[in-house]
């Protein structure tokens, strides 16, 4: 996970030990991790994604959208995350699986700066 992590500055670079606290999902490809997903609970129904990383030979495969999709089938589930106001890739991918842009954190990412873009997911 810290291979795939350091792959790009749109990641979120979180010390590797710290995700054992949390919930994550991996993704094995032909014998290789392909990409992983961390999150935590906040409350009865609703969680927060942490990260959601692909390995750059397994990108545009459905990786991330595999991911993503065990946790949105989860009944009655609010899901709220942040991205990288310049991550137009991964903004769209939110977007396409029905999250909403509903807040902006100016400065919020470090290394290098950026703003982050507060996005929202309500299961019906």
């Amino acid at each position: 996970m810290a291979a795939i992590q350091s792959t790009g500055v749109e990641a979120s670079h979180w010390p590797v030990g710290e995700y054992m606290q949390y919930e994550f999902t991996v993704s094995i490809l032909d014998g290789a991790v392909a990409g992983f997903m961390v999150w935590r609970p906040l409350v009865e129904g609703e969680c927060e994604l942490l990260n959601l990383a692909v390995a750059p030979e397994f990108r545009r495969r459905g990786v991330a959208r595999e991911l993503l999709a065990s946790l949105l089938g989860r009944p009655a589930i609010v899901i709220f995350l942040e991205v990288r106001e310049s991550n137009l890739a991964a903004r769209n991918l939110y977007k396409s699986m029905g999250f909403q842009e509903v807040s902006i954190r100016r400065k919020y990412y470090e290394s290098p700066p950026d703003t982050a873009i507060v996005m929202k997911f309500h299961s019906c």
